[in-house]
């Protein structure tokens, strides 16, 4: 109708009047077929809830180009409703609209992921953690100190620190939690909420008194036997499980346990068997030690 009259309402259901009448000549030069002003107002000015008869689709299809209504529906089954319920002049463009039910909230799902992203990305930071003694102020460069980050809903993730007793962690995250754990300082869970503007932490941790105490009898001079034994009896429970881990470089693999006295003998005698030792793990209880783990390094001279 538009290509025979560019004027006319393109809204079919607003028809009236002249309009009508040209459809209805049109129809009649086209396909030779006629319908009634009365069948117009039926079907296409007012929602019905029915399809017009078979044959006035026929009619309608062929007038647009189709051979029939069957042609029709097969070369529109994408846009159109398929359901035999409905009236001409339901939306054709209906296939399109839940089209864009599914497009639209994958594009907001799509835009949601980049968005995160980006600021994933801009705000992960790369950060310097270093541990210093409590007392002396001084970096401890001289342990092996091993950090487990505490990840939420996560295993800890284990790492050690460089030899200037600092280690780096690339996070987004502004709150951080570790355990962090070396031989001759106390186990410690340190909890930090990081800066942007700041990338550089210090870390405090108390010394292990006991482990450096034996680490320190075992330098003694041999002068006086009877106040180490002393001290040792002291620091190290009547039921401490002492435990000597060998080294690769050592002859003896696997290990050894001691019981106290045992340990104590070592310590103390004048061979210096343990004058190289070196403090693996400690465990108090009652504050005295419970669960000793050492190796001497045969390395040392």
């Amino acid at each position: 109708m538009q290509q025979s009259f560019p004027g006319i309402n393109p809204l079919i259901s607003e028809w009236k009047g002249q309009e009508i009448t040209d459809f209805q000549e049109e129809l009649l030069n086209k396909v030779n077929a006629h319908i009634s002003e009365k069948w117009f107002y039926t079907h296409m000015k007012s929602i019905h809830k029915s399809l017009p008869r078979i044959d006035v689709l026929n009619l309608l299809s062929r007038y647009a180009g189709y051979s029939n209504w069957d042609d029709f529906i097969f070369r529109n089954q994408e846009i159109i409703p398929v359901a035999p319920a409905g009236d001409l002049h339901a939306e054709v463009k209906s296939g399109h609209a839940n089209r864009y039910f599914i497009l639209v909230p994958l594009l907001a799902l799509a835009i949601l992921f980049i968005f995160i992203g980006v600021f994933k990305l801009f705000n992960t930071r790369e950060y310097r953690f270093c541990f210093y003694d409590a007392d002396t102020k001084e970096p401890i460069t001289n342990s092996k100190i091993e950090v487990s980050l505490l990840l939420e809903g996560e295993s800890p993730v284990t790492s050690y620190c460089n030899n200037d007793g600092c280690f780096f962690l690339k996070t987004d995250k502004s709150l951080i939690r570790m355990v962090v754990s070396t031989p001759y300082y106390k186990t410690d869970t340190i909890t930090r909420i990081v800066k942007k503007i700041n990338t550089n932490e210090i870390i405090s941790l108390h010394a292990n008194d006991y482990a450096l105490m034996i680490q320190y009898i075992s330098q003694m001079k041999v002068d006086d036997w009877g106040k180490r034994r002393a001290c040792l009896e002291n620091m190290i429970d009547e039921g401490a499980m002492i435990c000597q881990v060998y080294s690769e470089n050592s002859k003896a693999t696997g290990m050894d346990l001691l019981n106290k006295q045992e340990f104590i003998d070592k310590l103390t005698m004048p061979s210096g068997s343990l004058k190289n030792i070196e403090i693996l793990d400690t465990r108090l209880r009652d504050g005295k030690i419970m669960v000793l783990r050492f190796r001497v390094n045969t390395q040392k001279k």
